[in-house]
């Protein structure tokens, strides 16, 4: 039986939670989808490409996770891939919360979705991707919280601007 899983998310931009978590789906699961959403809803700092770009340099040394970008709703990606397990990382009360009622709407929309919920491991505890991007446009400094290569493309950002 070949277990599959994706992680969806916004990855804008992938910190070293989302590597964390990425890490250790990809050694429960036969292969993991990190599938980089495209919310219409959202303005994100980094381009999806941008942001596929550096989850794959990040998980390139793992064979059995694959990075695609999705710009539809995660129950209709899985569908068409053929996955019906999803991965989500908590960081506490707050996260499970908000998780917990995505979980029960992609239920609601197809009753085959199962999710499961991974804790961050403590040292990942208060990464907030927006709270990093906050800390990135005053320069700064994001060792531990984002990997050096999302350090630069942060930093290259924002000398930009």
């Amino acid at each position: 039986m070949n277990r599959k899983a994706a992680f969806p998310g916004s990855f804008d931009p992938p910190t070293s939670g989302h590597v964390n978590i990425i890490h250790r789906a990809a050694s429960i699961f036969d292969e993991l989808v990190v599938v980089i959403a495209e919310n219409r809803q959202k303005k994100y700092l980094f381009s999806a490409e941008e942001r596929a770009s550096m989850v794959r340099e990040l998980v390139k040394n793992r064979e059995n996770v694959t990075v695609t970008i999705c710009d539809c709703l995660i129950v209709d990606y899985l569908k068409k891939m053929d996955i019906n397990l999803l991965v989500r990382g908590v960081r506490g009360v707050e996260d499970f919360t908000y998780e917990f009622e995505l979980s029960m709407m992609n239920r609601t929309l197809d009753p085959q979705i199962e999710t499961i919920f991974m804790t961050t491991d403590p040292e990942y505890f208060v990464l907030r991707s927006s709270s990093i991007k906050e800390l990135a446009s005053f320069n700064g400094n994001l060792h531990g919280m984002v990997p050096p290569l999302v350090a630069k493309a942060l930093k290259d950002k924002y000398d930009k601007n």
